[in-house]
């Protein structure tokens, strides 16, 4: 599971890469319930958008924000079937969360320490994401977002997080040159994308803040 990541602040990135302004005033890391920027593609329009999205998925039909707290990650293998996403995948509802790294607990010391994982060259990248549309009790929109996740106990990095005994996971970093093809991708392409095999390699180093 991933709660914990440092959003991008590399505005040049974000427009080159998307052609999107990267907005502005979010907090310098995100946990579930924090505002964070990610990509959007219209689905009519195709036009890319970049903005603030709240992190722990809330459905549609939910009653209140509190579901969120428990939403923030949608594992690959139930997301169609998970009541709190299915109704996003069906939809096409495809994001990109924009991070610099996140952070995973490692306990070779029989504590857990937390380390930092980004990309090798130090770049920003991207993580896979379901985004939805919630309207609160004010009548209020708010837009949030779950990152995908996938088994990682054959991964070189991602393996080396949580508990020994429990299920190494990971979400989703999605390939540079396939951001496109994510945010516009069918629901039966999208699940080509859900692979260990499709990642980008990534670094991992304990985090000495």
């Amino acid at each position: 599971m991933c709660t914990n990541f440092i959003p991008t602040r590399n505005s040049v990135w974000v427009k080159s890469t998307f052609g999107a302004p990267l907005p502005s005033d979010y907090p310098a890391e995100t946990y579930p319930g924090y505002t964070a920027p990610i990509v959007l593609k219209g689905r009519k329009s195709g036009k890319t958008a970049c903005g603030l999205a709240r992190f722990g998925l809330i459905p549609a039909w939910a009653k209140d924000e509190k579901i969120g707290r428990h939403t923030y990650n949608a594992r690959s293998e139930t997301v169609t079937a998970k009541p709190s996403f299915r109704s996003a995948w069906a939809k096409g509802q495809f994001a990109l969360v924009l991070v610099d790294a996140f952070f995973e607990p490692n306990y070779e010391t029989g504590k857990a320490v937390r380390w930092r994982i980004e990309a090798t060259d130090r770049a920003p990248f991207a993580i896979a994401a379901l985004w939805d549309r919630w309207v609160n009790p004010k009548g209020e929109p708010v837009v949030s977002f779950t990152m995908l996740t996938i088994n990682a106990d054959t991964h070189p990095v991602m393996r080396q997080f949580h508990k020994p005994a429990d299920e190494k996971r990971t979400p989703v970093v999605i390939s540079k040159e396939k951001y496109d093809a994510w945010l516009s991708s069918e629901t039966i392409e999208a699940a080509t994308f859900l692979s260990l095999g499709q990642m980008p390699n990534l670094l991992s180093r304990v985090d000495k803040n």
